[in-house]
This record gives C-alpha cells, sequence and structure tokens, in this order.
C-alpha cells in the first residue's frame, strides 16, 4: 500500500492524512465512473423489466421554490412525450447541512427563473420579493388536494397564479379544484419530504429516476436521454423538451468594455469543470475578465451531508461527459492541499499566471489524479501552470492570500450570490447587469454578453 502511496506522490511519507485522504478519493473515483454507472443502470432496467413494471419517474415539487414552477411547467409534455408512470410529491425545502443559506437560494431561485424562463420558452414574472405566506398556503392545499393526474395538469396553472401574486385567481383555482385541510396538507408535506430523503435527496424541483436524480428543466435533458435510450420517447428523433443550451461567445467581439467576474473555489467539483470554458469564453467575447477564489465552504465551516456530496459528485460527472470535460480521476485537494496553493495564488499572479495555477490546480486534484498535498504532486501543478518551482517554494505558506479570499467571499455575498462558481457581468460603469450561481449558467452570461453588445449596435 505504502508503495501506491509513492505513485500517487508520495503521500506515505508526506501526507499524515494520507491514508484517508487515498480512500476518500478512491471512492469517489469510483462513484463517478461511467462505466459503473452503465452497469448500474442495466442492472435496474433488467429488473424493471423481469418485475414487469413501467418506467417510474417522481417528481418533488417545493411550492415556494422559483425553480419548482419552472419544472411544473412542462410536466404535461414529459408524460405525454415519455412512455412514463409520473408520481408527483409536495415537499419541504433543503432542511439542515443541506441548505447553508436556505433564504438566499429562494431570493437566488426567483431571481434565476426569471432570466432562465424565457431563454427555455417559459414563463416566470420578475419578483424579487417572496409571495406573500398566506398565498404559499393556499397553493399549497390546493396541491396537497390533486391526485397524479390532476396534479400534472394544474400545478403550472396554481404556480402562475402565486408567483402572479394573483389572490382572487388563486382563491378560484381553490373553489374550482379543491383544496386539503391543513392536516391533510401537512400529512403530504411530510409524506413527500420523507420519500425523498429515503431515496437520498435533500431539494425541491426535482425528478428520481431508477437510482438517479434530475435538478429540474436544467437536467432534464438528462433524463430525456436515458429514457430514449430505454426505448420510452413516443417521438423519437424529434427535439428534446428542454435541450441544454450551449455556452457558445457569438458573433458579436468586445473591446473589454464588459467584465466578467467569477468566483471559483479549489475543492469545487462544478468549477473544475467549468473553470478552463470561463477563461476561454472571455477570450473568445473580448470581455474583461477578473477571477476573485474563494475559500471552500466546508473550509469555512458550512457543513456538506453525505447525500448532498454523492449527488453533486455524480451529478458533476455527467455534466462534464456531457461538455466532454475531463473529470473523475480525483483525490482530494480539501484542507492543506488548497490552502498551500491558495499561498501561492497572490504571487502567480504578479506572475501574470494566477488563472494558470487555478486551471492547473482543478485539473490535477479533479482529472489527473494528483495528490496536491504533497511537493511533487505540487510541483506538477506548478510547473503545469508555467511558473518555477525552485521560487514557488519559497513562497508556499505565505500570509496574506487569507484576506483577499475573505474579500471576495464578502464581494460574492454583497451580490446576492454564496456559492461556486458564480459570476457577475458588468456593464463599462461598473453595474451589474446579471449575478448567477452555477456552471449550468454560462450559456446564460454567454448569451447575455452577446445581448449587450448587439444593444450597443443598435444605439
Amino acid at each position: 500500500m505504502a508503495e501506491e502511496f509513492e505513485d500517487q506522490g508520495g503521500v506515505a511519507k508526506m501526507d499524515p492524512g494520507g491514508f484517508s485522504r487515498w480512500l476518500t478519493s478512491t471512492v469517489v473515483r469510483r462513484a463517478c465512473s461511467p462505466q459503473r454507472l452503465e452497469k448500474q443502470r442495466a442492472k435496474l432496467e433488467r429488473a424493471r423489466i423481469s418485475a414487469g413494471k413501467s418506467h417510474v419517474v417522481e417528481y418533488f415539487h417545493q411550492v415556494d421554490d422559483g425553480y419548482s414552477h419552472l419544472t411544473a411547467q412542462v410536466l404535461q409534455q414529459l408524460g405525454q412525450r415519455y412512455d412514463i408512470e409520473l408520481k408527483c410529491h409536495l415537499v419541504h425545502g433543503p432542511q439542515g447541512g443541506n441548505s447553508a443559506e436556505p433564504d438566499l437560494l429562494l431570493r437566488l431561485s426567483r431571481y434565476d427563473a426569471s432570466h432562465v424562463a424565457p431563454e427555455y420558452g417559459l414563463q416566470f414574472p420578475e419578483h424579487t420579493d417572496a409571495p406573500d405566506h398566506a398565498l404559499v398556503e393556499l397553493a399549497t392545499r390546493v396541491l396537497a388536494a390533486q391526485e397524479d393526474a390532476d396534479f400534472i395538469e394544474c400545478a403550472a396553472y396554481v404556480g402562475d397564479a402565486l408567483w402572479s401574486r394573483d389572490a382572487g385567481r388563486l382563491q378560484g383555482l381553490a373553489d374550482s379544484l379543491g383544496s386539503a385541510s391543513q392536516e391533510d396538507c401537512s400529512a403530504r408535506l411530510q409524506a413527500g419530504t420523507e420519500r425523498r430523503s429515503k431515496l437520498k435527496h435533500y431539494s425541491g424541483a426535482m425528478f428520481y429516476y431508477a437510482g438517479e436524480w434530475y435538478w429540474g428543466v436544467d437536467r432534464l435533458y438528462h433524463l430525456e436521454k436515458r429514457l430514449a435510450e430505454l426505448g420510452a420517447d413516443r417521438e423519437p428523433g424529434e427535439p428534446m423538451l428542454v435541450p441544454r443550451p450551449a455556452a457558445e461567445a457569438g458573433p458579436l467581439r468586445d473591446d473589454g468594455s464588459l467584465t466578467l467576474e467569477v468566483y471559483p473555489s479549489l475543492r469545487s467539483p462544478y468549477t473544475a469543470i467549468v473553470f478552463d470554458r470561463v477563461l476561454e469564453l472571455a477570450k473568445e467575447s473580448g470581455v474583461n475578465l477578473t477571477v476573485h477564489p474563494v475559500l471552500p465552504m466546508v473550509m469555512r465551516g458550512v457543513s456538506l451531508t453525505r447525500e448532498k456530496s454523492f449527488y453533486i459528485l455524480s451529478d458533476t460527472a455527467r455534466e462534464a461527459r456531457e461538455a466532454g470535460v475531463l473529470f473523475g480521476n480525483f483525490y482530494d485537494p480539501i484542507g492543506n492541499p488548497v490552502r498551500r496553493c491558495y499561498s501561492l495564488y497572490p504571487w502567480a499572479c504578479e506572475q501574470g499566471r494566477g488563472n494558470e495555477l487555478l486551471s492547473s490546480f482543478l485539473s490535477a486534484a479533479f482529472a489527473r489524479g494528483i495528490n496536491t498535498n504533497s511537493d511533487r504532486g505540487l510541483r506538477k501543478v506548478v510547473e503545469a501552470a508555467g511558473l518555477d518551482w525552485s521560487e514557488a517554494r519559497q513562497h508556499l505558506s505565505e500570509s496574506g492570500w487569507e484576506e483577499i479570499l475573505e474579500s471576495n467571499r464578502l464581494a460574492m455575498y454583497d451580490a446576492g450570490l454564496w456559492g461556486v462558481p458564480s459570476f457577475r457581468l458588468l456593464s463599462a460603469a461598473g453595474e451589474q447587469l446579471l449575478a448567477l450561481w452555477g456552471q449550468d449558467r454560462l450559456w446564460l452570461i454567454a448569451r447575455e454578453i452577446q445581448r449587450q453588445l448587439a444593444a450597443r449596435q443598435d444605439t
């Protein structure tokens, strides 16, 4: 075993927590393996056929969540297009360690949904404030009174009345469709939340099918592809209901007047699969790029549950495969490796290679399986970034980077964001044009850049 550690970069000699780090990394690599995923899918499909069961897709709806309202608008189409049995549950929002900032998440869901909706041909009113609590309760009671078929048919109408703040229309729906008692409503919410927990998830706007989770309209294309491969598509060859938009730079090029801010973290798998694409988008579109790294959440004392960790890693793996990005040969950089790299970051920036250092580290930890806690591993990171290792060693463990990262975190929070990677697009005057969280929003940033440049041409 010691030799295996040595092959990975001197773990046995240089990493006091080497075995734990190696074990965690091995488990993650196996969990992200596409071969393992295909075997699991094939096994579940054989079991389904043997039992004579239909394709059962379960949907978990959170009434006060903007993403759930977007998802409700595609439920009917999903049930019609695919040969599935669609079961619907009402759920509470993420609880405990599964939601570090629940209020901020709900606020972002409203802001984000209003920007995403028109791109997907959906509707979401532009409101930054939350709907009245009494309206949320009434909408929940209406939906709690519906069985699956009725729920699928009316969820979008109920949601539209709620998010439009139309109390009269919502009451009219309650009168015509019925509404559950408070006791029955609470029971249905509890049952849905417990079912979700049993299936090892925590969030709203989620689909579950045969061992895997799919988040709302943004991950529906993964589910659609899977169902099509199983022969459950009633319209094979037709476009998907919600295909993933491509993050393309577009034909118009900026002269550096727009600024794209990105907030990455060195232990974020989502950052790992998008960081280089952000650099490429900025280069191709001509916008000014500023990078503001932050300390990983778990190193800031924010807990991360096992179920959330597993979902994030499995979701990142399939997102990476879809984007053609290498991912999954993982060697956990939590703790000391991240600190050591960040201690080199100010010096790397002085050399004009700060972005290259972050890119190299993310690749080493998430795609190349390099133990970045050893000097040998970190040297590979530094040299792959075009920097001199002998000079870098003189700056290892220098202080000052902590204040930089904390300042970045506060700026990110001030923009209404808290997770990584996050993006802000700024005008020439420094005005915030768009602020979004998630690697799956890079396409929207790219489109907004083109819209801003087109508007400038028209004036």
